[in-house]
């Protein structure tokens, strides 16, 4: 049973969060039988809240609830990671994979959290190490020329094996969290999140016969950087923001000894996730 609940919402709240709605989810909150904190770091503040510093928040939380969406979520995995607190989202964004429990559901989904019907389920992380600098992202590793629709020569190993080396415009690297987020638009597959696999996708290949495969998150994975347009590439985890990579480097691509751990329901089901997030189903002959 979680008692000590942390709260997370988006920064610089905005017109894509009914500010309302979120009241009036806290306040069903506060009719439970739980402490709810908030970190100092927050931008949001409400009274009924006790502020901690940060380093308290992250011993006393065993919970964190974030409202808003995936992107938010993102944001307090990063900030949490270290400290293994499993989060549970809101949605009140627009797709929502990852902040499953809609508004429209919080009560009755809260209701089944907090009285242990729930399971906690743990999403592994990608990580990029180049020179002195280490990445990691929930949903991807993208490496791409830094031009618009100019091409970049690379050349892929897995497992000390070389898989090709060609051009195009970047190359992603997926988790299974990460397939229904940039890599599901790139044209990648949907890959469940029980699985423990990559996707490596690359972006508008010279190649017609380039396409995506998936591999084992356990087999080693690097990328060799040879030109491209400028002066050095891009490279950039989960839609953060760009970081050079010079030419002639060498990314060495892993899994994260940690994980994310989200909290869902257990009714949460991952198709009906599908269907509903990505319109599958539709009845197109009444339009």
């Amino acid at each position: 049973m979680f008692k000590e609940i942390g709260i997370f919402i988006k920064d610089n709240l905005s017109n894509s969060i009914n500010t309302d709605v979120m009241n009036s989810m806290i306040n069903s909150l506060l009719k439970l039988d739980i402490n709810i904190s908030i970190d100092e770091f927050s931008s949001y503040k409400n009274e009924a809240f006790k502020e901690l510093k940060h380093e308290d928040f992250v011993k006393k939380v065993d919970l964190i609830i974030v409202f808003g969406g995936d992107g938010t979520l993102l944001n307090a995995a990063r900030k949490y990671l270290n400290y293994e607190i499993p989060i549970l989202g809101i949605n009140m964004g627009n797709v929502g994979f990852l902040t499953d429990i809609s508004v429209e559901t919080f009560e009755e989904s809260i209701k089944e959290v907090f009285e242990g019907n729930h399971k906690i389920e743990e999403r592994n992380l990608v990580s990029a190490k180049f020179g002195d600098k280490h990445l990691y992202g929930l949903n991807e590793v993208l490496v791409h020329s830094g031009s618009y629709a100019q091409l970049m020569r690379y050349r892929l190993i897995v497992d000390e094996k070389v898989v090709y080396e060609q051009r195009s415009d970047g190359l992603i690297i997926a988790t299974p969290t990460g397939s229904t987020a940039y890599a599901l638009s790139a044209g990648g597959p949907i890959i469940h999140p029980s699985l423990d696999v990559w996707t490596i996708l690359p972006m508008l290949p010279q190649s017609l016969s380039s396409r995506p495969f998936v591999i084992s998150s356990e087999q080693s994975v690097y990328l060799e950087l040879f030109e491209g347009p400028n002066e050095s590439a891009k490279i950039c985890v989960d839609g953060q923001d760009d970081i050079d990579i010079s030419f002639g480097q060498r990314i060495e691509i892993s899994k994260m000894e940690k994980t994310l751990k989200l909290v869902h329901p257990n009714k949460n089901d991952f198709f009906e996730a599908c269907r509903e997030k990505l319109g599958w189903s539709l009845n197109i002959s009444k339009n």
